[in-house]
């Protein structure tokens, strides 16, 4: 359902989410390394969310990619929006192009019930929750 440049934003700001009261400057080696990722596309991606001020960025020698308590409430759907556009909250599940209420493809109200739980679930949930649920065991990230 996301792009894969989606899927790596997420692993990352949670990563860096749960690593930020130790030193919250990572070096974008660790970070791609940390989530598995490739590292210049890895570098990409935060970037652009770095733009966006989703997390922060820190330039020279001892710089890289931080998220501090200004970034505490991050919804999960702002990473997505940044990465990924609102495509995936609207669009339609087969690509057709003219889909809409008023002239919807046979997936239309099935697709349009789950994209509007998966909208309400991403703006439900904070980056800071799921670092959270790394932190106290509740939640996983094994990455292969």
């Amino acid at each position: 359902m996301f792009s894969k440049s989606c899927e790596y934003a997420f692993r990352a700001v949670v990563y860096l989410c749960s690593r930020s009261t130790e030193d919250p400057i990572a070096k974008i080696k660790e970070i791609s390394d940390s989530i598995k990722a490739p590292m210049h596309y890895t570098s990409k991606v935060l970037q652009q969310l770095s733009r966006k001020g989703i997390i922060g960025s820190q330039k020279g020698p001892n710089g890289g990619f931080y998220v501090d308590s200004r970034f505490t409430n991050i919804k999960l759907i702002e990473v997505v929006k940044v990465i990924d556009g609102e495509k995936v909250f609207t669009g339609c599940a087969m690509g057709i192009i003219p889909c809409s209420e008023t002239n919807p493809c046979v997936m239309h109200e099935r697709f349009k019930k789950i994209r509007n739980e998966l909208n309400e679930m991403m703006q439900d949930i904070t980056i800071h929750q799921l670092a959270d649920g790394l932190h106290s065991g509740e939640l996983k990230m094994k990455l292969y």
